[in-house]
């Protein structure tokens, strides 16, 4: 791997995933990354969604989409994360993404919270379809992303061993706190 990112490293997983058709979830759009990623491997006949509660998110990833001349096939939402199971259907999504804490370059005060990212967590499994996968990025550090991460690894670390697989990673000689990359599969 050429990019020792966090990102990187999950959307290597996203590109095994995605295929042409599907139907995808960026829980956290941000400045849009995952969201043209998402665009790009779904294709013409697929669908994306992506949420956030930033007005400027939705802004930065709308004109990214364009200016990368992404396929129209995404929905952008200012809205959150864990409403996503109002725009879609139980068992339906191949991959969904989040990217806990705030928005790069954004105002810090304005950050994903334990509480709502945990019933986002919850709302999207039930969405995933058999063998759909979900990438979870926890930066901890900030006002709100150790309370964050401590909420979250207790919660994924008890899901039912016969529906999930959860495949923890993490930085073991990163200073400061170093993200923490989870990818969730759906066994059934």
């Amino acid at each position: 791997m050429k990019n020792l990112q966090i990102t990187a490293y999950t959307q290597h997983f996203i590109r095994q995933q995605v295929m042409p058709g599907d139907i995808c979830i960026d829980a956290t759009m941000g400045n849009g990354n995952d969201t043209v990623l998402l665009s790009r491997l779904a294709g013409e006949n697929g669908r994306v969604l992506a949420f956030d509660i930033q007005k400027q998110a939705l802004e930065h990833t709308e004109e990214r989409l364009k200016k990368d001349d992404c396929p129209e096939n995404y929905q952008l939402f200012l809205d959150s994360h864990e409403n996503m199971a109002a725009y879609a259907e139980a068992e339906t999504v191949s991959c969904i993404t989040f990217n806990l804490g705030y928005l790069p370059g954004g105002d810090h005060s304005v950050a994903t919270r334990a509480d709502s990212s945990k019933r986002a967590v919850e709302s999207g499994l039930t969405l995933l379809k058999k063998g759909g996968l979900m990438t979870i990025c926890i930066y901890s550090g900030g006002d709100t992303g150790f309370q964050e991460r401590d909420a979250m690894l207790p919660f994924i670390r008890q899901l039912d061993p016969h529906k999930y697989l959860v495949i923890q990673s993490e930085y073991v000689n990163r200073p400061n706190n170093p993200p923490i990359p989870v990818l969730i599969i759906k066994l059934q």
